[in-house]
Protein backbone atom coordinates (compact mmCIF):
# COMPACT_ATOMS: atom_id res chain seq x y z
CA UNK A 1 0.00 0.00 0.00
CA UNK A 2 1.45 3.41 -0.59
CA UNK A 3 2.24 5.72 1.63
CA UNK A 4 -0.54 8.38 0.72
CA UNK A 5 -3.06 6.16 2.43
CA UNK A 6 -1.43 6.18 5.79
CA UNK A 7 -2.88 9.88 6.54
CA UNK A 8 -6.39 8.19 5.68
CA UNK A 9 -8.62 6.91 8.72
CA UNK A 10 -8.20 2.82 8.39
CA UNK A 11 -12.22 2.66 7.03
CA UNK A 12 -10.44 4.31 3.69
CA UNK A 13 -7.58 2.54 3.71
CA UNK A 14 -9.38 -0.86 3.71
CA UNK A 15 -11.47 0.27 1.48
CA UNK A 16 -8.30 1.59 -0.92
CA UNK A 17 -7.00 -1.92 -0.32
CA UNK A 18 -9.93 -4.00 -1.12
CA UNK A 19 -10.15 -1.61 -4.39
CA UNK A 20 -6.66 -2.15 -5.36
CA UNK A 21 -6.89 -5.59 -4.95
CA UNK A 22 -10.24 -6.00 -7.20
CA UNK A 23 -8.48 -3.26 -9.87
CA UNK A 24 -5.04 -4.96 -9.79
CA UNK A 25 -3.43 -2.11 -8.14
CA UNK A 26 -5.51 0.60 -9.48
CA UNK A 27 -6.54 2.51 -6.42
CA UNK A 28 -10.12 3.77 -7.12
CA UNK A 29 -12.28 4.53 -3.24
CA UNK A 30 -15.69 4.00 -3.50
CA UNK A 31 -17.73 7.20 -2.53
CA UNK A 32 -20.45 7.35 -0.51
CA UNK A 33 -23.08 5.90 -2.30
CA UNK A 34 -20.83 2.83 -2.90
CA UNK A 35 -20.17 4.31 -6.68
CA UNK A 36 -16.38 4.25 -7.60
CA UNK A 37 -14.92 6.95 -9.35
CA UNK A 38 -15.68 5.35 -12.74
CA UNK A 39 -18.66 7.49 -14.43
CA UNK A 40 -19.51 4.87 -17.09
CA UNK A 41 -19.97 2.23 -14.86
CA UNK A 42 -18.47 -0.63 -16.71
CA UNK A 43 -16.95 -2.09 -14.02
CA UNK A 44 -18.80 -4.33 -12.31
CA UNK A 45 -17.17 -6.30 -8.55
CA UNK A 46 -18.47 -9.69 -8.23
CA UNK A 47 -17.93 -12.31 -5.74
CA UNK A 48 -15.83 -15.28 -7.56
CA UNK A 49 -17.62 -18.37 -6.65
CA UNK A 50 -16.24 -22.50 -6.60
CA UNK A 51 -18.90 -24.68 -7.63
CA UNK A 52 -18.66 -28.07 -6.25
CA UNK A 53 -19.03 -31.18 -8.02
CA UNK A 54 -21.73 -33.60 -6.62
CA UNK A 55 -20.13 -36.89 -5.22
CA UNK A 56 -21.61 -40.08 -6.85
CA UNK A 57 -23.39 -42.16 -4.88
CA UNK A 58 -21.82 -45.11 -3.74
CA UNK A 59 -22.17 -48.66 -5.75
CA UNK A 60 -24.62 -50.44 -4.13
CA UNK A 61 -24.17 -54.17 -3.15
CA UNK A 62 -26.98 -56.87 -2.69
CA UNK A 63 -26.40 -59.31 0.45
CA UNK A 64 -27.63 -62.72 -0.45
CA UNK A 65 -28.66 -65.63 2.26
CA UNK A 66 -28.57 -68.74 0.81
CA UNK A 67 -30.30 -71.91 1.64
CA UNK A 68 -28.78 -75.15 3.38
CA UNK A 69 -30.44 -78.26 5.07
CA UNK A 70 -29.10 -77.69 8.27
CA UNK A 71 -29.94 -74.26 9.58
CA UNK A 72 -32.97 -74.16 11.91
CA UNK A 73 -35.69 -71.40 10.62
CA UNK A 74 -35.37 -69.83 14.20
CA UNK A 75 -31.83 -68.62 13.78
CA UNK A 76 -32.12 -67.50 10.35
CA UNK A 77 -35.03 -65.32 11.81
CA UNK A 78 -32.92 -64.40 14.45
CA UNK A 79 -30.04 -63.43 11.98
CA UNK A 80 -32.19 -61.28 9.74
CA UNK A 81 -33.42 -59.17 12.86
CA UNK A 82 -30.25 -59.21 14.62
CA UNK A 83 -27.90 -57.59 12.06
CA UNK A 84 -30.90 -56.52 9.56
CA UNK A 85 -32.74 -54.96 11.76
CA UNK A 86 -35.80 -57.14 10.31
CA UNK A 87 -38.91 -57.21 12.52
CA UNK A 88 -40.33 -60.38 13.00
CA UNK A 89 -42.80 -60.55 10.14
CA UNK A 90 -40.28 -59.16 7.63
CA UNK A 91 -37.52 -61.87 8.86
CA UNK A 92 -40.10 -64.50 8.42
CA UNK A 93 -40.62 -63.62 5.27
CA UNK A 94 -37.37 -63.43 3.77
CA UNK A 95 -36.43 -66.79 5.66
CA UNK A 96 -39.23 -68.16 3.66
CA UNK A 97 -38.25 -66.95 0.53
CA UNK A 98 -34.84 -68.59 1.36
CA UNK A 99 -36.10 -71.78 1.98
CA UNK A 100 -38.20 -72.50 -0.91
CA UNK A 101 -36.23 -70.22 -3.75
CA UNK A 102 -32.75 -71.22 -2.56
CA UNK A 103 -31.78 -67.40 -2.04
CA UNK A 104 -33.04 -64.21 -0.92
CA UNK A 105 -31.82 -60.58 -0.56
CA UNK A 106 -31.65 -59.47 3.34
CA UNK A 107 -30.32 -56.04 2.12
CA UNK A 108 -28.39 -53.79 -0.28
CA UNK A 109 -25.68 -51.62 1.18
CA UNK A 110 -22.92 -50.03 -0.07
CA UNK A 111 -19.39 -52.13 -0.20
CA UNK A 112 -18.08 -51.95 2.44
CA UNK A 113 -20.77 -52.23 4.91
CA UNK A 114 -22.63 -55.24 2.32
CA UNK A 115 -18.82 -56.98 2.89
CA UNK A 116 -19.16 -56.41 6.70
CA UNK A 117 -22.75 -57.95 7.18
CA UNK A 118 -21.66 -61.06 5.26
CA UNK A 119 -18.94 -61.48 7.67
CA UNK A 120 -21.06 -60.51 10.97
CA UNK A 121 -23.26 -63.50 9.91
CA UNK A 122 -21.08 -65.82 8.95
CA UNK A 123 -18.72 -65.73 12.08
CA UNK A 124 -22.08 -65.82 13.99
CA UNK A 125 -23.22 -68.69 12.26
CA UNK A 126 -20.06 -70.68 13.00
CA UNK A 127 -19.85 -69.48 16.49
CA UNK A 128 -23.17 -71.23 16.73
CA UNK A 129 -21.99 -74.39 14.60
CA UNK A 130 -24.76 -73.82 12.00
CA UNK A 131 -23.63 -74.14 8.06
CA UNK A 132 -25.69 -70.66 7.32
CA UNK A 133 -23.88 -68.84 3.96
CA UNK A 134 -23.98 -65.30 3.31
CA UNK A 135 -22.62 -63.92 -0.39
CA UNK A 136 -22.96 -60.08 -1.56
CA UNK A 137 -23.11 -59.19 -5.48
CA UNK A 138 -23.55 -55.83 -7.25
CA UNK A 139 -26.74 -54.39 -7.14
Amino acid sequence: MSDSCSSLPASSRAAMTLAEAVHDGAPVVSGPDGENGDSDGSEQVGIATKTRAKPKKPSQFKVLMLNDDYTPMEFVVMVLKRFFHMDLEQATRVMLHVHQKGVGVCGIFPYEIAETKVNQVMDFARQNQHPLQCTLEKA
